[in-house]
């Protein structure tokens, strides 16, 4: 059964304001399905996975067009960039709006292909899995998340191992409800295939086992600063190729770096960032959590709450066409606070923490910050059973109510 994304609304705008759309994202996150299902009109659909369409759009890319005319769906664009200026000239000959439709899931290549032949005439559009919205079929209803007035209700509420059921399966379409065998044999065949088509595309590794290995360590240190000469020594490989391989990381989607706060900004580039796994299927999968009853006894538990977290406010701002401003703050106190969403000049705090009974105690960094920032509403995203004020413009509120 298909879910309708929450990324539809915009996909429409921006085909009636822009001549080119492009969806990016993780493999199998859906990008084709969602195109194929949004469509309005009849749309021819071409996918460059196959090697003679492939062949026809790099070495013939007008003949291409000829063959597969507007509009058009082309699928995986990244492995043929030398259509970007056919498309670019395509777009500067019509002003018909949405005549080319593509996905594709390398944004490094991707973005330097379009900053030479299409910038300023596509749409960029990013999908990452299903939110929990999408998840119960409510992706219409799902609005950028920002304090303090947040739905209630919308979502049904679960139990802790219902909770920790999903968080184990992952975001994927794919391994939505799936049993633990279809888990196992999805994970399995995407790292494969991440290695081998994606990874390969875009760096020379010889050494296999070292990657994986590294993608492991990165996976054990979700939630957690980032600390890359740790990671290199763990996984046996040189700093500098630990930089280079956690670039590829973040550049395919696999990680998201939050940056600290810092009043000034230089700093906020140069000071260690957060590591989050864009999918926590992915991430048990990898460090070896082989169901949900393990994962939520197990010691990791927490960070595994807290990354989901993160990936549900991010779902929430990139399917509704936005990008927040997020960071993390640390003093030289160690006074912490998980996430800073800021908005309009003033940062809203957001603690998260595995509990079902919030204290004051949980959200003590927040008054520290407010003494030099204005502050808008402050969260604590937790498994309470329903929202309850913390103190004057504190509430701790459910992960259901998000």
């Amino acid at each position: 059964m298909y879910r309708t994304r929450t990324l539809v609304k915009t996909l429409i705008r921006a085909s009636k304001n822009f001549r080119a759309v492009l969806v990016t994202g993780m493999r199998q996150v859906g990008k084709t399905t969602f195109l194929e299902k949004s469509s309005e009109a009849k749309r021819a659909y071409v996918t460059l996975d196959n090697p003679l369409d492939v062949t026809l759009a790099k070495e013939e890319p007008e003949f291409f067009f000829e063959t597969h005319p507007a509009p058009v769906l082309i699928d995986e664009v990244q492995y043929a960039p030398e259509l970007f200026r056919y498309v670019k000239m395509l777009v500067d000959t019509s002003k018909k709006k949405g005549l080319v439709w593509m996905t594709g899931s390398q944004q490094y290549n991707l973005m330097a292909g379009l900053t030479e032949s299409l910038a300023g005439r596509v749409a960029v559009l990013d999908l990452l899995g299903f939110s929990l919205y999408e998840r119960e079929g409510k992706g219409a209803m799902h609005k950028p998340f920002l304090p303090p007035n947040r739905p209630a209700g919308v979502l049904k509420k679960r139990s802790l191992a219902a909770t920790y059921k999903i968080i184990w399966e992952g975001s994927y379409p794919e391994v939505a409800g799936s049993s633990r065998e279809e888990w196992f044999l999805f994970y399995d065949s995407y790292l494969r295939t991440y290695l081998e088509r994606d990874i390969r595309q875009l760096i020379n590794i010889e050494n296999e086992a070292a990657f994986l290995k590294f993608l492991s360590c990165a996976a054990a240190r979700t939630a957690q600063e980032l600390n890359l000469t740790d990671m290199a020594r763990d996984a046996g490989i040189a700093p500098n190729t630990a930089k280079a391989w956690l670039s590829l990381l973040e550049t395919s989607g696999i990680v998201y770096l939050l940056r600290p706060y810092h009043r000034n900004i230089t700093k906020r580039l140069t000071k260690r960032p957060k590591l989050y796994f864009m999918d926590t299927g992915l991430c048990a999968y990898l460090t070896r959590w082989t169901s949900p009853e393990t994962l939520e006894a197990g010691a990791m538990s927490g960070a595994f709450f807290e990354t989901f977290v993160v990936q549900e406010i991010l779902k929430s701002y990139c399917h509704n066409g936005r990008r927040p401003a997020l960071y993390y703050y640390r003093d030289s106190n160690k006074v912490e606070i998980d996430l800073l969403l800021e908005e309009d000049g003033v940062f809203y705090p957001v603690e998260i923490k595995k509990t079902s009974n919030p204290a004051k105690s949980d959200i003590k960094a927040f008054k520290a910050f407010a003494a030099f920032e204005k502050t808008g509403c402050g969260s604590l995203i937790c498994l309470t059973d329903k929202a309850r004020p913390l103190e004057a413009g504190v509430n701790a509120i459910s992960l259901w109510d998000m």
